[in-house]
């Protein structure tokens, strides 16, 4: 784990969101840096394969297992985790020096990282993507047709107990109708750049 940022009180917030896969997270944050352009998206870096469409240096950095351990080592990581087989995490010096600058950024990870992130910016802003219901998410989970049934299963079973911990989060914003959460995400934000 990284160590504890030196900045006692940056300019720039922390928001985290989090959500079970398919819950709708990444398409709820790409519409929130559109609709607030200011704030700065952390893009997390992957072992995993790039899915169909997916671009590097937009969606995710892919890299190799190697490469990815060599940044634990480093204390590059201002998070990670091994999730689904993969390594997954997010650079502590891209957040550091964006909210020494006065921005808000905007992380896009799964609970696990969410705890390591709070650990080290407990004054992060956390907001949980909760899925309509759990029949819901595995239809979208199979409609988005990237994964095999048992790779669903796994992401059903995490699903089960990250929606478990949605209380720990500060705010909850439910994904039944997509215009409706995305408005619910951008009042949040809004609200504490505005404060």
């Amino acid at each position: 784990m990284a160590e504890k940022s030196h900045f006692v009180s940056p300019a720039g917030h922390l928001f985290i969101v989090s959500a079970p896969s398919g819950a709708g997270k990444s398409t709820l944050c790409r519409i929130l840096t559109e609709r607030l352009p200011a704030l700065r998206y952390s893009i997390s870096t992957t072992t995993r394969s790039p899915r169909e469409g997916e671009v590097d240096g937009v969606d995710y950095f892919f890299t190799d297992v190697e490469t990815f351990k060599a940044g634990i080592q480093a204390n590059q990581w201002a998070e990670w985790a091994h999730v689904h087989g993969n390594y997954y995490g997010t650079s502590a010096v891209f957040i550091d020096a964006e909210r020494a600058a006065g921005h808000d950024v905007l992380l896009d990870i799964d609970v696990q990282g969410t705890v390591q992130l709070c650990a080290k910016y407990p004054d992060a802003i956390t907001i949980f993507i909760m899925p309509p219901s759990s029949d819901v998410l595995r239809q979208r989970l199979e409609q988005r047709g990237a994964d095999p049934p048992d790779i669903i299963d796994k992401r059903m079973a995490n699903a089960r107990r990250e929606m478990a911990q949605h209380g720990v989060y500060r705010h909850t914003v439910i994904n039944d109708r997509l215009e409706t959460a995305a408005e619910t995400l951008v009042s949040i934000v809004r609200g504490y750049q505005e404060s």
